[in-house]
């Protein structure tokens, strides 16, 4: 493989050179930033203490607000350093690491709400068969693939960012190193990473989201069957917070990833949403739609309670 540059970092431009927005930019992104990590921590707290939560559903759960503080941290801690700094400066290496941990914590994101779907038809739809089917080791495998496949497809694509050769411009017109803004900078031809890119692009959403689709339409199907208004409701609160996260998240990556890149604020809006706020979101959107989930947190403050009551 080629030499991988002539220079030794990139610079990146981030949402603003104005410092006072950067001001606001930096305590913005650092409420949303502990905010994130705190319900996220709070989420797998509350499952991993409430065996009532120890189900399929919230297994795939805790394993989601893991890789949810691991996505958010991936970008976050550099941004905010970024808004203080007057260099914006990051290693041509620190770079590439940023961009595989990116790349892992999106595919095996995508997977795992796959996952969750399918979880979530075979409750509904075969509720008899429902411990069968969704037994520990298979979830366990689940995640597992779900893992593999991210570390995979994010292996591949940075060990090819090897036979790019930067040279001039170093300068990303970006918050973060994601793989789409690194390619115009290539003093070689980067049509093979943008295939590569592209292809497990492909891959990622002719696997995840047939089952999705299979999944949900299967859901919907059984939900209006249900003769009572009261069950149909329950059904639907269960998976309406999981399809609010899914149209978030597949919404715009598509949108990012299958646009060409021009480096504008909205490119950079779009990747907050699917890098940052979904991360946000989850924990949020699962606690207040879940009465499980707020039950269980409700007896877990109680008990902090007791000893000091």
């Amino acid at each position: 493989m080629k030499n991988i540059s002539a220079i030794t970092e990139f610079i990146l431009l981030g949402m603003s050179s104005d410092t006072q927005i950067q001001a606001l930019l930096f305590m913005l992104f650092l409420v949303i930033y502990l905010l994130t990590l705190m319900g996220n921590l709070v989420m797998i707290l509350v499952i991993r203490a409430d065996s009532r939560l120890h189900t399929p559903m919230y297994f795939f759960l805790g394993h989601l607000s893991f890789l949810d503080m691991c996505f958010s941290s991936v970008t976050v801690p550099k941004m905010l350093q970024d808004f203080l700094a007057q260099k914006k400066s990051i290693s041509m290496w620190g770079c590439i690491t940023q961009s595989f941990f990116f790349t892992l914590s999106g595919g095996t994101e995508a997977c795992l709400l796959s996952a969750m779907a399918y979880d979530r038809y075979a409750a509904i739809c075969h509720p008899l068969l429902y411990t069968v089917i969704m037994n520990r080791p298979i979830c366990m495998l689940i995640v597992s693939i779900a893992w593999a496949v991210g570390l995979l497809i994010s292996l591949i694509n940075s060990l090819f960012i090897h036979n790019l050769h930067f040279c001039e411009s170093n300068i990303i017109s970006h918050f973060s190193c994601e793989l789409p803004p690194l390619f115009p900078l290539s003093c070689n031809d980067p049509t093979v990473n943008e295939i590569l890119l592209a292809v497990s692009c492909a891959f990622m959403g002719l696997l995840t989201l047939p089952l999705i689709l299979f999944s949900y339409s299967r859901i919907i199907s059984a939900i209006l069957r249900i003769r009572s208004s009261k069950g149909q409701g329950k059904a639907f609160s269960t998976c309406s917070s999981h399809l609010t996260i899914v149209l978030l998240f597949y919404g715009t990556t598509f949108f990012r990833y299958l646009s060409p890149t021009s480096g504008s604020t909205l490119e950079q809006v779009v990747s907050i949403q699917y890098s940052v706020i979904t991360s946000l979101l989850n924990p949020l959107i699962y606690s207040l739609k879940n009465q499980e989930v707020k039950a269980a947190l409700q007896r877990m403050i109680r008990q902090l309670k007791c000893p000091f009551g």
